[in-house]
């Protein structure tokens, strides 16, 4: 029958070029079923810019629109900082009408839902009768909102509801989440928020046979443990509650650790001064490192910690896990649910419970720990991987679309 055959032509817009998700557009690309396109908004990490975050200028060394079609929106209100209503990418309409060589689209796929051009191209993609895909990060507790803001919110997403057609719950907090607005019955497929992790298997595996030199480089012993923190110096992260845990770790026991703070950012500053109060000489902070230098840092390290309060999902405790890391989040961290069994491969503890945060610690860092959870890790996380995602993405298309579309081998 004529058309059974040809690849699903899916819409994909975004916000910018994100380096999580540019090896999943690329196997996306290649998947025979699918003929992707995606929109950028913004091409903002395609350029050296500052982020907010870090607090310095940030130039991602790996390739970000390689390996898929995409297109860069014109723009209005451009800026070197995204904002719910900046940049106002123009375009979207026009270019869902002339979908690929001519032919329309057959669906569109679309991340967040809170700025003007996400709704713009759901509006669009409504107008065309174009099918909805929607993906986002949230979950019902990663803020506190007042009733009012909470009615206001529901009557918003009352609205949504009727411009989507499927949703991909990125997790089960992600999942409760979409339940509660949109209810039990609305078609949602889980599409794990998921790294490469091939990669960093790799790249951690490859760089053991360097770890003298970065041992050297920032004057390690290597008989000591090493915790590791590596996000964006922020408030919210919460550095300050490792370190605090570390200090209470390095008077309370007999362990004496590294704690190495790789990032920069805003809480810097407040973090070395009181880490050279302290008078212990075994903490480093090693500034912002970019994506390819990460698979070093857990190689070298006994435990990654990632201690921060509205966490919507926290990718980096993926890769940490891909790489052999025990990991310890806190219970405000929106992957602790689905990727950490306590005891197993790490812990969750209690946001701000800096006992707990320290006993955490003491039970990972004992002896043999750091193999056994390690592995037990990569075994969770091996259920959790870009084949998931394109699993889902293509049952989701087939069930809006109602197009066949070839099934994933294996």
């Amino acid at each position: 029958m004529e058309g059974v055959h040809r690849r699903i032509r899916l819409a994909y817009v975004v916000s910018h070029p994100i380096q999580y998700q540019a090896k999943l557009l690329r196997l996306i690309a290649a998947d025979p079923g699918i003929d992707l396109t995606v929109f950028f908004c913004s091409d903002l990490s395609l350029r050296s810019y500052k982020d907010p975050g870090f607090g310095v200028s940030v130039t991602w060394d790996v390739p970000l629109t390689e390996g898929y079609r995409s297109v860069v929106l014109p723009r209005w209100r451009d800026t070197n900082k995204l904002s719910p209503t900046r940049p106002i990418a123009r375009g979207i309409f026009r270019g869902l009408l002339r979908g690929i060589d001519g032919e329309p689209f057959d669906a569109l796929w679309v991340h967040g839902y809170s700025t003007v051009n996400s709704l713009h191209a759901m509006l669009a993609a409504k107008a065309l009768g174009i099918p909805v895909l929607l993906r986002a990060e949230s979950w019902l507790a990663d803020r506190t909102r007042s009733h009012t803001t909470l009615l206001i919110k529901q009557l918003y997403f009352d609205g949504l509801k009727m411009l989507v057609d499927a949703v991909l719950p990125i997790g089960s907090r992600n999942a409760t989440y979409w339940t509660h607005y949109f209810g039990a019955d609305f078609p949602a497929f889980t599409m794990p928020y998921a790294v490469d992790n091939e990669y960093f298997a790799t790249r951690a595996e490859a760089a053991t046979r360097n770890r003298a030199e970065l041992q050297t480089e920032f004057n390690l012993d290597p008989s000591r443990p090493v915790i590791l923190f590596a996000s964006k110096l922020q408030e919210r992260k919460h550095a300050d509650h490792l370190l605090e845990a570390y200090l209470q770790l390095r008077v309370q026991t007999s362990l004496d650790p590294y704690l190495l703070i790789v990032g920069d950012g805003e809480t810097r500053a407040q973090l070395e001064q009181r880490a050279s109060a302290s008078g212990v000489e075994g903490i480093r902070f090693l500034g912002f490192r970019n994506q390819s230098e990460l698979p070093r840092f857990f190689d070298l390290s006994t435990v990654f910690v990632l201690p921060s309060r509205h966490e919507a999902w926290g990718l980096i405790t993926n890769e940490a896990m891909a790489a052999g890391l025990p990991v310890i989040v806190s219970d405000d961290v929106g992957c602790a649910v689905d990727l950490v069994r306590n005891g197993e491969n790490g812990y969750v503890y209690p946001l701000g419970d800096i006992a707990a945060l320290r006993n955490a610690l003491a039970a990972t860092l004992a002896p043999g720990r750091r193999e056994s959870m390690g592995e037990r890790g990569r075994e969770i996380l091996s259920r959790w991987s870009y084949r998931e995602d394109l699993v889902a993405l293509k049952a989701a298309l087939q069930r809006v679309t109602k197009l066949p579309i070839q099934k994933i081998s294996g």
